[in-house]
């Protein structure tokens, strides 16, 4: 007799992105707007959570996982939980471009699962790239603003398509995605609402309310620049601060600026999960891969992170917040002075 599973037709297409960023959202659109299906959008805690509810969907079909990272604590489990559903005959498209070690990426190629991966290029810019016949030309103004809120419109597939539209114009949308996409991080139907006006063709600034809420996280984070002036502390390598009102990603830039540092630190509690929530980035100067560095270092004290060469962050348990950064500024140390 057959299995009653075997009737079943199989049609669900998932795309799970980041939805912390205007990269993770705008991979998701495209995704939509190229395949169809469903967006789920999950923050790095969560990504594993995530896939094991989506691998127990018995009518998955397609999955595209986006613009979401690995790093030493979760790619082993990521691993297997690729192999089990490359099991159930899933077909496996993962999108991304942070660091990843030879060995991570062997694996998923031996399970013949599709991987497209360059540190050189953001997420979104990629599904353009690969996926750009089933795309309508707007869709390359949304990899520009993606691009450009990753810091990677320089890049050699990016900068072509930044060259398209006014830059002012493109700036400004970018902008107030990302302030949308920062404002609403406890809203999850407001992104995935923001994903499908993207796949629809619809340019940041002709989202209802979008410009009047952009100004509101402004305002927001204008009022951080002397709580962090005031707050920031300085080790010899890096200038951090932690972060009560506001988002970290929103802020370590600030700390950036203010330390005079080439390396800034920003770090917001996360109370539900009884991690630091960590946000690093480098200024122009600074000439080492902080998404290495931190893919190691956060693995050392319990955590997990990783990310670019310039922009990173990592999950850190709460008791090891200050010996993440105290290792931190002697790692900087040491391979800055060796």
């Amino acid at each position: 007799m057959k299995s009653p599973l075997k009737k079943l037709k199989r049609n669900k297409i998932i795309c799970l992105s980041h939805k912390e960023d205007a990269d993770g959202i705008c991979s998701a659109a495209l995704i939509k707007e190229a395949f169809g299906g469903d967006s789920i959008l999950v923050d790095y805690p969560s990504q594993m959570d995530a896939l094991e509810e989506i691998k127990n969907d018995i009518m998955l079909k397609k999955l595209y996982i986006c613009d979401l990272g690995l790093n030493k604590k979760n790619q082993d489990k990521f691993v297997e939980t690729m192999r089990e559903l490359k099991n159930k005959k899933i077909s496996i498209t993962y999108i991304d471009h942070h660091d990843l070690s030879k060995s991570i990426l062997n694996k998923l190629t031996k399970l013949k699962i599709n991987v497209i991966h360059d540190i050189k290029e953001c997420t979104t810019v990629q599904v353009y790239d690969k996926y750009k016949k089933k795309l309508s030309n707007h869709s390359r103004f949304i990899a520009a603003c993606a691009a450009i809120t990753d810091y990677m419109e320089d890049s050699k597939k990016a900068f072509p398509l930044l060259q398209i539209y006014d830059k002012q114009f493109t700036l400004i949308n970018a902008t107030v995605l990302t302030y949308n996409i920062v404002g609403h991080q406890k809203d999850t139907d407001y992104l995935l609402y923001l994903v499908d006006e993207l796949s629809n063709s619809k340019y940041p600034h002709q989202i209802p309310n979008s410009f009047e809420f952009a100004q509101i996280q402004v305002e927001k984070l204008s009022l951080l620049i002397n709580t962090i002036k005031n707050s920031i502390k300085k080790m010899r390598n890096l200038g951090y601060v932690e972060i009560f009102d506001s988002g970290a990603s929103g802020a370590v830039n600030f700390v950036l600026g203010l330390s005079g540092k080439n390396v800034g630190v920003a770090y917001k509690e996360r109370s539900d999960h009884g991690i630091y929530a960590v946000s690093i980035r480098g200024s122009k100067s600074c000439k080492l891969h902080l998404g290495k560095i931190i893919n190691n270092l956060a693995s050392e004290c319990g955590g997990s992170g990783g990310g670019h060469k310039k922009a990173c962050g990592a999950v850190i348990p709460k008791a090891k917040i200050k010996k993440f950064l105290h290792d931190f500024n002697i790692k900087l140390d040491l391979i800055t002075h060796s």
